[in-house]
């Protein structure tokens, strides 16, 4: 099995060319394979029935591991055997038929209107402050992703038609409104951009050397202009677009519109949101009708 193992790695570094972390999480995932047969005495791949993978999730499972971490250990031993079942080395994958347990989906945080207004009514003194402020309400006016939004070039952007084009996850591109303020806000900011860059730098924000922002100045820079307004909580890029979902299905109720313009491929990724407006039906009942009413 070790043996096998190895060649695995082989595979997955030259052939399919992953990265060195995420040959790291291979490695400690196949090592809780490995040991755990090891432990039963097991050592040809042919051994290996589902009934093994089936305890050594249940044994993890006992041990704390959690509902995610248990999927991607499970996702890396189907990726092993799959790979040994077309090398000719088994005949069968015994982690296919194995589920892990499913992961509780945790409800995403948002902020309210007002709150969103006065995090955006920020002081645009300076070149900087311009910039963000546009970064901020293009968030919360598209919904964008951060690596949609950092990667951004100008040729995407259509102000007069209030449009941008976006390349989201699995390549898939979509095109969703500009919002009046955040369009005038990307003016402003192509007013001051010259400061920074030339006009010959595609990207749409660039850093204060010219060079095109990188996604963790942006959650700092958020962070920064979360604190000068006085937010309690932290604010994050995915916060404005959980915002923008939030907002958007509350006042259409259009769930399909609302996935597309998120660039959700499955629409169960954004039903999420539905038990957010759930939520706030159920404290308008609790606070209004008669029999619903806390004593």
């Amino acid at each position: 099995m070790k043996n096998r193992a190895k060649q695995f790695f082989v595979y997955l570094e030259n052939e399919r060319g992953l990265s060195e972390r995420t040959l790291k999480a291979y490695r400690r995932d196949l090592d809780q394979l490995l040991c755990f047969l090891a432990a039963e005495n097991i050592t040809q791949p042919d051994e290996v029935t589902q009934h093994h993978i089936r305890a050594l999730i249940a044994q993890r499972h006992r041990q704390g591991l959690g509902s995610k971490s248990l999927q991607r250990l499970l996702s890396a031993i189907r990726s092993f055997f799959k790979w040994m079942l077309r090398e000719g080395m088994v005949e069968h994958n015994p982690a296919v038929p194995v589920r892990a347990p499913k992961s509780a989906r945790h409800l995403p945080a948002s902020l309210d209107a007002d709150t969103i207004n006065r995090l955006l009514d920020i002081p645009t003194e300076t070149p900087l402050a311009i910039r963000d402020k546009a970064i901020m309400e293009l968030f919360y006016s598209s919904g964008l992703r951060l690596s949609e939004l950092a990667g951004l070039n100008w040729d995407q952007v259509d102000l007069p038609s209030g449009m941008v084009t976006v390349t989201g996850k699995g390549n898939r591109k979509r095109m969703v409104p500009v919002g009046r303020v955040a369009a005038k806000a990307l003016l402003e900011w192509r007013k001051v951009r010259g400061q920074f860059v030339g006009f010959e730098e595609p990207h749409v924000f660039v850093s204060r050397r010219g060079d095109p922002i990188s996604p963790r100045t942006i959650q700092a820079r958020i962070r920064h202009w979360a604190k000068h307004q006085g937010m309690p909580q932290n604010v994050y890029p995915h916060l404005l677009r959980h915002s923008f979902a939030s907002h958007m299905l509350e006042s259409s109720g259009d769930l399909r519109a609302v996935q597309e313009l998120l660039g959700h491929a499955d629409i169960s990724t954004t039903q999420i949101y539905t038990h957010l407006d759930f939520q706030h039906l159920a404290s308008v009942y609790d606070k209004a009708h008669p029999r619903a009413k806390k004593k």
